[in-house]
């Protein structure tokens, strides 16, 4: 069973390439590597190849002929999408549809999306069910609900199969160290409490806390990238035994604060690293969690790593001993 994963050299989908490796699934990888490290791919071929390169996208679809495509290939920094809209809709959108549309030419309709729980926006009920409404505040969450309208109409009109994944707040690492989270400018609360913790930077700041939460501080759902990873291989199941098109939130359905993340990697690493409060910043919701039942009931997942201790843990591991 071959399948092609795009953007698999970046963070969540190096994970997804290491359980699809290791269940048998053969793979090949390809990613530009402007983001992602070729090094972080434990199974099958890696090709440099950018989505907007139709004709080198063309060609591998036709020699790999994959059973199925998971696209990971994408910007991600919210910031830097509100300065350079251009920049997320060439990569994110435009390079999507290049992607949908060769795949269609090449006869392959089983799709799986990495999307963001950023489509929601300001979400108007907490937890944050599949059926809220699509409001995104930034580029870059319009950028992904873009490629969800466009794959509404090409599920019906080209007989295209696919899943869309609504991430919430992908944390941790996996647990033996080899691969984990390496972005450059870091901009995820875990990874950069921890480099205060190792002294990469000189104190973490908290963004607001006078928020209507039990701390005053920001709530998000995190959920470890293991049990996210586990999400993709039973969607990947579910399209092969022939299931419709859907969507699916992936969250633990609870969240924790700043201070609460700060805390426990504070007992994790044992430092006690300066903390700054701060102003807030613009278009922080106070909280965003996922109504994950949907995915639970559809496709049967059981997410085994719902403990923010261990979360932090397998971060911390990773951030000690990280080799890209």
């Amino acid at each position: 069973m071959r399948v092609l994963i795009t953007g698999g050299a970046g963070y969540i989908g190096s994970h997804v390439v290491k359980a699809l490796g290791e269940k048998g699934y053969e793979v090949l990888t390809i990613d530009n590597l402007s983001k992602g490290h070729e090094e972080a791919v434990l199974y099958g071929e890696v090709k440099r190849i950018d989505l907007s390169d139709r004709e080198s996208i063309r060609d591998v679809l036709r020699a790999f002929k994959p059973e199925a495509v998971m696209h990971f290939a994408a910007f991600i920094e919210v910031r830097e999408s509100v300065l350079y809209p251009l920049k997320y809709y060439k990569n994110n959108t435009v390079n999507s549809l290049i992607l949908l549309e060769e795949m269609i030419y090449a006869g392959i309709n089983r799709f799986i999306f990495s999307s963001t729980a950023a489509v929601y926006g300001n979400p108007v009920s907490v937890p944050i069910s599949e059926s809220e409404s699509i409001k995104p505040i930034n580029p870059y969450g319009q950028s992904k609900a873009f490629v969800e309208r466009i794959l509404e109409d090409f599920s019906k009109s080209y007989g295209l199969r696919y899943v869309s994944l609504r991430y919430f707040n992908a944390a941790g690492a996996e647990p033996e160290g080899k691969i984990g989270e390496s972005h450059n400018p870091e901009t995820h609360l875990i990874p950069l409490v921890l480099k205060t913790a190792k002294g990469e930077i000189e104190h973490i700041k908290i963004f607001g806390t006078d928020y209507e939460t039990p701390d005053g501080t920001c709530i998000r759902d995190y959920i470890h990238v293991d049990d996210l990873s586990k999400a993709h291989i039973l969607a990947l199941e579910y399209l092969l035994s022939g299931g419709k098109s859907n969507v699916f939130n992936c969250g633990y359905g609870h969240g924790y604060s700043v201070r609460e993340i700060i805390d426990t990697a504070k007992k994790v690493t044992g430092v006690d690293f300066p903390v700054v409060e701060s102003e807030r910043r613009p278009g922080d919701p106070a909280i965003l969690v996922a109504d994950s039942s949907k995915l639970k009931k559809t496709l049967g997942w059981i997410p085994e790593f719902d403990d923010i201790e261990y979360i932090i843990r397998t971060a911390w591991n990773w951030e000690l001993n990280k080799r890209f």
